[in-house]
C-alpha cells in the first residue's frame, strides 16, 4: 500500500491555495530547507492543551462528518495534526492555530455560553463560517490552513484511500467501454 508521505505529495495538487507550510514540508516539496524524516509515533512536543485539542477534534469532525463513510474523527485526523504541527512545523506556525482554536473557543463562550467543543454542531459551523468569512481576525487564513490540514489528514488515511475512495494500487486495464453509470467512487493509485 502507498506510504502516507506518497500519498501527501499526491494531495498537495488538490490545494488550489499556497500549502500550509508544514504539509509541504512533509511532502517534501520545501526544497533544501525540508526536515528530515520523522519517526511513527506520539508527536515530539505537545502542541495543544486539552481545551484546545478538544476543539481542534470537533472542529475537524464538522470539515469532513462522519456520512456514509467514516469522518475526520474515525480516520484519526486529530492525531494526524497534532503530529504535523509538533514535528514538521516550527513554534511560530503553531502559534496561529493555537491562537485561533482559542480565539473560535472564546467566541463560542460569547455566543453560545459553551466551549467550541460542546457546541452543536450548527453552532461549531456558524464558528467555522464566521472564521472563513475573516469576520474573526485571521479567521480566512486559518479556515483555510485547517481545512488543509483536515482534508489531508483525511485523504492520507487508510479510511480515505480504502473506503472514501477506491484504491487501485496499480492502474487497472484500459476499458474504453466503461459505463459512466457504474463509476461509484474516484479511485485513487
Amino acid at each position: 500500500m502507498i506510504d502516507r508521505r506518497t500519498a501527501l505529495a499526491g494531495v498537495a495538487a488538490l490545494f488550489s491555495a499556497p500549502l500550509y507550510a508544514p504539509i509541504a514540508r512533509a511532502a517534501g516539496l520545501a526544497g533544501k530547507a525540508a526536515r528530515p524524516v520523522i519517526s511513527d509515533g506520539p508527536p515530539s512536543v505537545q502542541v495543544f492543551t486539552p481545551a484546545q485539542k478538544a476543539a481542534m477534534t470537533a472542529l475537524s469532525d464538522r470539515v469532513i462528518p462522519t456520512t456514509d463513510t467514516p469522518g475526520a474523527i474515525a480516520a484519526g485526523v486529530p492525531d494526524y495534526i497534532e503530529k504535523l504541527l509538533a514535528d514538521w512545523a516550527s513554534p511560530d506556525e503553531r502559534i496561529p492555530i493555537i491562537t485561533m482554536l482559542d480565539r473560535l473557543d472564546a467566541k463560542s463562550l460569547a455566543d453560545n455560553k459553551v466551549p467550541v467543543a460542546k457546541a452543536t454542531p450548527e453552532q461549531q459551523d456558524a464558528l467555522l463560517t464566521a472564521a472563513m468569512n475573516n469576520e474573526i481576525p485571521n479567521g480566512a487564513w486559518f479556515f483555510e490552513a485547517f481545512r488543509q490540514l483536515v482534508i489531508t489528514g483525511y485523504y492520507t488515511s487508510e479510511i480515505g484511500m480504502t473506503q472514501e475512495r477506491e484504491y487501485l494500487p496499480v492502474p487497472g486495464e484500459y476499458h474504453g467501454d466503461y459505463l459512466y453509470s457504474n463509476v461509484n467512487k474516484v479511485f485513487t493509485a
